[in-house]
Parts: C-alpha cells; structure tokens; sequence
C-alpha cells in the first residue's frame, strides 16, 4: 500500500477519550476516479472492497492483495449501500431500479423487495443486516429527484421511510416514518438498539428494537458540526463513526463527539476490513481513501 499516493490526516481531539487513538499519520488514495463514491463494503472471503461510483452507474472493485482496481459491475442500477448477510452474500440498493438485491454466490441476482404495499419504493439507500436475518433498509428519494444519481420520477409513496424484510416470510413492513432523508443505519453492539441519519434534518437518532423489528424512541444521539451525516459505522468498543462534511466524526457510546479525522474531500460513507478489522475505508467524494486506525470495526 506504501506505493500509492496518499494524503495527510489530521487528528482533531475533542475529548480525552481520543486522545488515545493512534494511527496512520497519511491516507492512501485507492481510486481517484469516482463521481460520487458511496455504499463501501469489504468482503472478508476475497479481501476485496466494493463501493458505488453512483452517477457513473458502476460498482468498482479493489483487491487487497494487489492493489488493482476494477470494474465489478456496470450497469449497476445506480447501487448506494451494500453489506453482507450472514452467508457473505452481497446486499445492495439500487437507487435506479428501486430495488434491494442479493448477489449470489454464483452471481446471479435475487430481488429482494421493489414495493411495500403495492407501490414502489423511492430509491433505496443504505442497508443492514441483523443477526435474526431481518434486511433493514433506508429510502429516501435522492434517486428519482434527477437524472444524475437514477432516474427522475414521481414518488409512489407518502414520503421517505425505513423498512424491513421479514427474514422468515420477505413481507416488507414499514419500521419509521418521520424522517425527512433517512440515510445511513447501523445496530448497536448488542443489537438493542439502531442509530440511524436523517441527513436533511442533520442529525442521528437512535431507536430501542422491540420484538418483531417494532421500533421506539427516536431521539437525537448526535448533531453533525460540519457538513451532513451520511453513512457511519460502529467499532468494538460502541463507538460510532460517521462521514461528515471534513472527513470521519467519531462519537462515544453517550453521543458525545469525541474526536475527528480530517480528509481532504467530504466523506460520504465508510466501513472497516482488512484482517484485522481495523483498516478504515472512507468513501470521499472523488476518492476513495484506506488507513489504519487504533479501532477495530464490526462491520
């Protein structure tokens, strides 16, 4: 990795609790080349990321082991968020054809959900897996408002919800409805409970999870300083980390902001890989960045 070009990273400290973390002093630049990098996901398997290039319709590929960067699908129906369920098997919103999807392990591609209740959903966004099998899923309409991230089209629905795929039968239900942009989504360590972005109202909420995917609460974990909150992930220590408009905010399990890490180019989603789990993969507008943190992801 040393071979590639890199920028600097600044660590901003706002808490003692920060002051600890140690790490790469540069990020490396993995691919420069993107309109709009989103949706990171790192396959354990293959040690291969994938993330979306958006507009440019195309889901790009980087090998760990040799550095190459490719093409991993195009047309990609304008993919945003992926994750992996519990057998490796990619999960992915596709913002253009409205849908969540699993790739196969023969790469064929299984419809998930495209409706609830009979109509379309707006362009799905980002995406998690839980532990029973249940797929939930962020759907705001940033894909048919134009042509640039989709298709431009009427929505179908009564605004910008959060769903869930029933594990057991597929049926989709709706979990949250009183979000403006519902983004990124992540469960707590324990599951108990999800955080999850409303970019438009520039904040992230967490939810107790009942019985059933049944949500309560609602309340505001942490408002972003700079920028929006997009997609964010959580360490082993229940620390969350969100891209935001200066590169990666990291909030302690209170919702206090504890720290930063300053890129370049706003950041718009990130996950962690590599073997050890603490290799962070930033997805920042044009470029998509890798460094090592002193955190371990979970996902």
């Amino acid at each position: 990795m040393t071979a590639l070009p890199s920028a600097a990273l600044t660590y901003e400290v706002a808490d003692e609790r920060f002051a600890r973390f140690g790490g790469d002093a540069r990020a490396y630049k993995l691919h420069e080349d993107n309109r709009w990098a989103e949706g990171p996901v790192y396959v354990p398997a293959g040690r291969y990321l994938l993330w979306s290039d958006i507009p440019n319709d195309r889901m790009l590929r980087w090998d760990e082991t040799t550095g190459v960067v490719g093409v991993f699908r195009s047309p990609a129906g304008h993919t945003n968020g992926h994750t992996l369920d519990r057998s490796g098997r990619l999960i992915s919103c596709e913002q253009g054809n409205r849908r969540l999807t699993r790739t196969e392990h023969d790469g064929t591609v299984t419809v998930l959900a495209d409706r609830h209740e009979g109509n379309r959903f707006n362009s799905p966004n980002d995406v998690v897996v839980a532990a029973d099998g249940g797929i939930w899923f962020t759907d705001p309409d940033y894909g048919i408002m134009n042509d640039y991230e989709g298709f431009r089209a009427e929505s179908e629905t009564d605004g910008c919800h959060v769903y869930r795929v029933n594990p057991a039968t597929g049926d989709v239900q709706r979990v949250a409805d009183d979000f403006v942009k519902p983004n990124g989504l992540a469960f707590s360590l324990d599951e108990s409970r999800l955080y999850i972005a409303d970019t438009r109202a520039n904040h992230i909420r967490e939810f107790t999870v009942g019985p059933g995917g049944k949500l309560s609460g609602g309340e505001v974990f942490a408002m972003c300083e700079t920028g929006r909150f997009d997609g964010f992930r959580l360490d082993t220590a229940g620390r969350l980390w969100a891209a935001a408009g200066d590169g990666v905010h990291c909030f302690a399990p209170d919702g206090k902001l504890i720290g930063k890490i300053k890129l370049p180019e706003e950041a718009a989603n990130l996950t962690f890989g590599g073997p050890k789990r603490n290799l962070m993969f930033v997805c920042a507008t044009t470029t998509v960045y890798a460094f090592m943190t002193a955190a371990t992801g979970v996902s």
